[in-house]
This record gives structure tokens, sequence and C-alpha cells, in this order.
């Protein structure tokens, strides 16, 4: 079972979740669009999921039905820090937190960390 769920095509941070997630022991499940983060859900509700919101695919979205599919399931979002108004559809369409990249690179450890507790 994942406990984390990741929305991220960048393959940059991809690797970057996955490597964090091996050392800490946690595993982590990576989507690259948001119908197959959503497949995931319906097979496995995870401890938490992340969205990069500069994903392809209407990320987004994602989040609304992730959130009707799986209401109070933790939802963590990462984008580019000057853009506030996607952070804000982000925030509206349910995400529990939005964080600038260099944040999310910056606290993954105690991010993913959140799964295992």
């Amino acid at each position: 079972m994942a406990q984390v769920l990741a929305l991220v095509d960048d393959l940059f941070f991809q690797a970057k979740i996955l490597e964090t997630a091996k050392h800490l022991g946690i595993t982590v499940r990576t989507s690259t669009t948001g119908g197959a983060l959503l497949a995931e859900i319906a097979k496995e509700t995870p401890k938490l999921v992340i969205v990069d919101l500069n994903a392809r695919g209407a990320p987004v979205h994602a989040i609304e039905r992730v959130c009707a599919t799986a209401p109070g399931l933790p939802l963590i979002a990462f984008l580019s820090h000057v853009q506030t108004e996607l952070a804000q559809q982000a925030r509206n369409a349910g995400c529990t937190q939005v964080m600038p990249r260099s944040q999310f690179t910056r606290d993954l450890a105690t991010i993913l960390a959140q799964a295992n507790s």
C-alpha cells in the first residue's frame, strides 16, 4: 500500500520525492495525470496526496475530484511562488496546503513523514 500518492509529471521532482521517501522508508506512488491519480485512490486510500500544480492535465480539477472522492484526505500542492492565482484556485478546490516549490523542496522530508505518523 502506498502511503503517499503524488501527481507529478516533472521527472526531477518525481526523482526527488521518490529518493527522499526511500530514505524515510515511506512508500510513494507517482501518477502523471489526474485520472491515474484518481484510479490509484480508488484502489487504496493513501495518508497523503501531493500535487504539482504545474503538471499537465488540469491538476486543480484533479484536486476537486480527490476532495469529492476522499473528503478529509490531506492534500499538499506546490507551484512557483509567483503563481498566486493558481495557488488560490487550488485552495478553492479543497487543497489542504499550497506552498512554493522552494519550501516544498526544503520541507520534503517533513512533509513525507506526515504519512508515517
